[in-house]
């Protein structure tokens, strides 16, 4: 996602600038171009060096040192970048980018470029409350900046409280957040994840090897493309995708409750969860003992979800997963019929990198009209963001008659 892109990372003088130096990392790791500028209090923690060694790229501090090129040096940073981080970003800073003050390199690249600009404040808590610094971060909100609120925790100055600079990885998620187009912006979508646990007695369950991991893949997706998602989770240990309503549940009866529950305000269901087929007729009050050399035990199927949001299925789009180990598109042809699906994604859970509890997959996607479409090895969140692209289309032309369909 953020491959090819130049951000432009602000640094300015706190103790957080060491977080700072990770986020470089994780931005150039996902292929971003970036280029530091950083404050003169923000040298007294870190030296330049290590943004450039870590950036490959000059790190500029001073106004009035032109590049070794044509470009006027802040307004060259300005025009190149698809966005701004500032981070950390003092109280200070803050306070100068809400006047309009330009009295450095930072604040003046800042002043003229055009991009969009993610804050992340990091101060001791009791300025972080302060009323003066609350107005000067609510001009910024007005000024259509974001910013992604401090975490509460130990500071370094010895309070406990809201001021901490978030993780580098949360600081990521915003980064995309911020570049994504909402294109799904109004659509509510639910999203099922992750395996069913059916239990035999308090110390013994049936499940399978789902990990959830393309379930929350997808809600993370469609909540950057600004769909409003509510994930409705079996046992993961995953944590819950940041700002996805998630309703965690155990048993397959408890995902159909949850599910049913929320689909008559979905617009979009996608059921990538992993449901238990059968459960035991009798749950056992107490352990099972090993007495004999075998043991039998009584199911009966649970309910089949899909097929049952398929039955009710009004105005919604709904999209069901298939995991197969053989005749892969005509099991899923067949569950895309008897189901009432618009669409399934079908994958050879026995072809490598394609099962479950990896981080890619290998995936069919099979349409009611007939379509089918086969994709390569991809992450599962390139496998989402497919998914989803197919997902804006379907939905923008049944419930946004002003956007025209190419």
């Amino acid at each position: 996602m953020l491959k090819g892109k130049t951000i432009i990372l602000g640094v300015s003088g706190g103790i957080a600038v060491y977080k700072s130096v990770e986020l470089l990392r994780l931005l150039t790791k996902a292929g971003a171009d970036v280029h530091v500028v950083m404050t003169a209090s923000a040298r007294e923690f870190v030296t330049p060096l290590t943004f450039q060694t870590l950036s490959g790229n000059p790190v500029h501090t001073e106004l009035f040192n032109l590049y070794q090129e044509r470009e006027i040096g802040h307004i060259s940073l300005a025009d190149r970048a698809n966005l701004f981080v500032l981070a950390p970003a003092t109280a200070n800073l803050i306070g100068k980018v809400a006047q309009g003050l330009a009295d450095d390199l930072l604040t003046t690249t800042l002043m003229a470029t055009k991009a969009p600009v993610l804050v992340v404040p990091a101060m001791n808590t009791n300025m972080y409350e302060n009323l003066f610094y609350r107005h000067n971060e609510q001009k910024l909100r007005d000024a259509g900046y974001h910013l992604l609120d401090p975490v509460h925790g130990d500071l370094a100055c010895g309070w406990a409280g809201q001021g901490k600079m978030p993780d580098p990885q949360d600081i990521i998620i915003a980064v995309e957040n911020v570049l994504t187009t909402k294109d799904l912006q109004g659509c509510r979508i639910l999203v099922s994840a992750g395996p069913t646990r059916e239990e035999i007695d308090p110390v013994r369950y049936l499940t399978n090897h789902s990990s959830g991991r393309m379930g929350y893949a997808i809600a993370a997706a469609a909540h950057r493309r600004g769909a409003q998602v509510t994930l409705v989770a079996g046992p993961c240990q995953l944590p819950p995708p940041a700002g996805v309503e998630t309703i965690s549940v155990v048993s397959a009866q408890q995902m159909y409750d949850a599910m049913i529950g929320c689909y008559d305000a979905a617009d979009v269901v996608i059921k990538a969860a992993a449901v238990a087929d059968y459960r035991p007729v009798k749950r056992r009050k107490e352990k099972m003992k090993k007495k004999n050399a075998s043991a039998c035990l009584d199911l009966e199927k649970t309910t089949d979800i899909l097929a049952e949001l398929g039955r009710c299925k009004k105005k919604q789009i709904l999209i069901g997963f298939a995991a197969e180990t053989e005749k892969l598109v005509e099991h899923a042809t067949k569950k895309l019929i008897s189901k009432n699906l618009d669409m399934i994604v079908a994958n050879d859970v026995l072809a490598p990198g394609a099962g479950f509890d990896v981080d890619t997959n290998i995936v069919h996607f099979l349409h009611r009209d007939g379509r089918a479409e086969q994709l390569e090895l991809m992450s599962k969140t390139a496998v989402a963001e497919q998914l989803l692209d197919r997902v804006c289309s379907a939905w923008q032309k049944n419930n946004r008659p002003d956007i025209k369909q190419p």
